[in-house]
């Protein structure tokens, strides 16, 4: 299993703050799955506590957090 962690205004936006989904071999493929349809292009993404990109390898036990871009000046 995956832990997915949403963060800031991605709770509200997919419905939830914690989930474990069905180990899947990449966060692209994880990001497929319908409950995340709502998320925008623009996230950023990370997997256990390191920003990646879609093609980032998961393996069972991973953690994953998705984020708001953030600006600032």
């Amino acid at each position: 299993m995956i832990t997915v962690k949403c963060f800031a205004r991605y709770r509200a936006l997919l419905g939830f703050e914690e989930a474990r989904v069905a180990s899947v071999p990449t966060l692209a493929d994880l990001l497929a799955d319908s409950r995340f349809a709502a998320l925008p292009k623009d996230a950023l993404l990370a997997v256990n506590m390191s920003f990646a990109d879609r093609s980032a390898p998961l393996r069972d036990g991973d953690e994953v957090a998705l984020m708001p871009p953030v600006s600032g000046g």
